[in-house]
């Protein structure tokens, strides 16, 4: 299987959880929204859809080594849902790159809508996550 086939086939895996359960996780959204929201407000840009519009190559490179550097340590630390967090973004950072396919390009805006519904409602409730 290819780097890509594979990438599409986890890519729709992580959409199909978000719609089936994911998306129901208040303190893994509220947490995918604080770190998208921090990181659109470091690139100065009003959400993680245009963010991603302004990434070079140099600060793609970068979010994903750190992606995967936390990623993998909140896992190994039982920290699921700051794991989930990252792993959603990543996936929407990847897909970027990946838009030549018609399907994930359609996957891709559909996820970056769903990040942007996490940081508008983070951006309205920054102290108080939301419990489970």
């Amino acid at each position: 299987m290819s780097k890509e086939a594979e990438f599409k086939s986890r890519f729709f895996a992580v959409l199909k959880d978000l719609q089936e359960t994911g998306s129901k996780d208040g303190p893994a959204m509220w947490l995918m929204g604080s770190l998208a929201s921090d990181l659109s407000d470091n690139l100065k840009q009003p959400t993680w859809s245009a963010a991603k519009s302004v990434i070079d190559r140099q600060t793609y490179d970068l979010l994903l080594t750190t992606f995967r550097d936390q990623g993998n340590e909140h896992h190994r630390e039982g920290r699921d849902q700051h794991a989930y967090a990252i792993q959603v973004l990543t996936f929407s950072l990847i897909a970027l790159t990946q838009r030549a396919d018609e399907q994930v390009a359609e996957g891709e805006e559909l996820l970056d809508t769903l990040i942007d519904a996490a940081v508008t409602a983070y951006r309205r409730n920054r102290t108080t996550p939301p419990a489970n």
